[in-house]
C-alpha cells in the first residue's frame, strides 16, 4: 500500500493536479421580486384611488416607482458579471450600480416633488418606504426559495 504522495514525481497527490472547476452560481431571479413590488405598488394605488382620491393614488404609484426603478437598475448592474476571475468587474459594477441608483433616486424625488402638482407628499414617502420593505422581504424570499 502506498502512502499519500508516493509515486508522484513532485510529491503532491494526484487530486491536487486536477484542473479546478468553475462554479456556475446563478444570480437569484430578482425580476420576480421587482414584479411583486410593482404589483403591490399598483394594488396600493388602486386601493388609495377607491378609498381616498386620485391624487393620493398617483402619489402612491409615483413613490413606489421612485424606489422600484432605481433598485432595478442596481440589480441589473450588480449581477452582470459572475465568477472569481471577474472580481474587478463585479466590484466596479456594484459601485456603478449603487452610484446610479442614488442619483436616479435623488433625481426622481426632485422631479416628483418639483414637477407633479397636486401631490400628496406623505403618500409618496410612505409608498417609497413600503416599496423598500416589500423589496427586502421579496428579495429574501426569492433567495430562500431558489436554494
Amino acid at each position: 500500500m502506498e502512502a499519500p504522495g508516493d509515486g508522484d514525481t513532485n510529491g503532491q497527490n494526484k487530486q491536487a493536479n486536477k484542473p479546478a472547476t468553475v462554479s456556475r452560481i446563478k444570480a437569484p431571479p430578482l425580476y420576480i421580486a421587482f414584479i411583486i413590488q410593482f404589483f403591490i405598488c399598483v394594488m396600493l394605488a388602486l386601493a388609495a384611488w377607491l378609498l381616498l382620491d386620485v391624487v393620493t393614488a398617483y402619489s402612491v404609484l409615483l413613490g413606489g416607482l421612485v424606489s422600484i426603478v432605481p433598485n432595478s437598475y442596481f440589480a441589473w448592474k450588480a449581477f452582470r458579471y459572475r465568477g472569481a476571475s471577474n472580481t474587478p468587474l463585479i466590484v466596479k459594477s456594484f459601485y456603478a450600480g449603487e452610484t446610479g441608483k442614488l442619483i436616479m433616486t435623488g433625481v426622481s424625488f426632485a422631479l416628483v416633488f418639483g414637477g407633479v402638482k397636486p401631490l400628496n407628499e406623505l403618500a409618496v414617502i410612505v409608498s417609497f418606504i413600503i416599496a423598500i420593505v416589500v423589496g427586502l422581504v421579496t428579495t429574501a424570499w426569492v433567495s430562500v426559495v431558489k436554494r
